[in-house]
C-alpha cells in the first residue's frame, strides 16, 4: 500500500515521515492520514502534488510508491542525460513548493540567486 511503501522508503533513507513531509512541503502530518484507517479504509488519496513532492524528496517515481513498479530507480539518473544540471535545477526551482529552505519556501529572488549563483560554479567548473 501507499503508506507503507513511503514509510519504508523514507525508513531506508533515515527519515521520518514528519522531515518528509516538512522537506516535501506538505502538511506535516499530511502522509498519516494516506494510511489507511477505520474512517478511511484505503486512507485518504494524496493530491497529485503532493505525491510528486514526496517522491521527489525520497528520489523515486510516483509509480514506484504507488507500487506500480517494483524498481526504486533515481529520478536524477533518469533525467541526467536528458537536461544539463543548470536546466534541471531551473526547473526545479520554477516548482511550487520545491526550494525550502529551513522547512520555508524561497522567496523568487532567493531562486534567482541561487540560480545564478550555481551557474557561475558551474562554468567555472567546466
Amino acid at each position: 500500500m501507499l503508506f507503507d511503501r513511503i514509510k519504508e522508503t523514507a525508513d531506508k533513507q533515515g527519515l521520518s515521515l514528519t522531515q518528509l513531509a516538512t522537506q516535501a512541503g506538505i502538511g506535516k502530518n499530511a502522509i498519516y492520514t494516506w494510511k489507511p484507517s477505520k474512517q478511511y479504509k484505503n486512507g485518504v488519496k494524496p493530491r497529485t502534488e503532493a505525491l510528486q513532492a514526496v517522491a521527489d524528496v525520497l528520489g523515486v517515481s510516483v509509480d514506484y510508491l504507488l507500487e506500480n513498479t517494483s524498481e526504486s530507480e533515481s529520478l536524477t539518473d533518469t533525467h541526467s542525460s536528458q537536461t544539463t544540471p543548470s536546466n534541471n535545477l531551473d526547473e526545479l526551482l520554477s516548482e511550487e513548493g520545491m526550494a525550502m529552505f529551513d522547512g520555508k519556501p524561497l522567496s523568487e529572488d532567493y531562486k534567482k540567486a541561487l540560480l545564478a549563483m550555481l551557474q557561475t560554479m558551474e562554468k567555472r567548473d567546466n
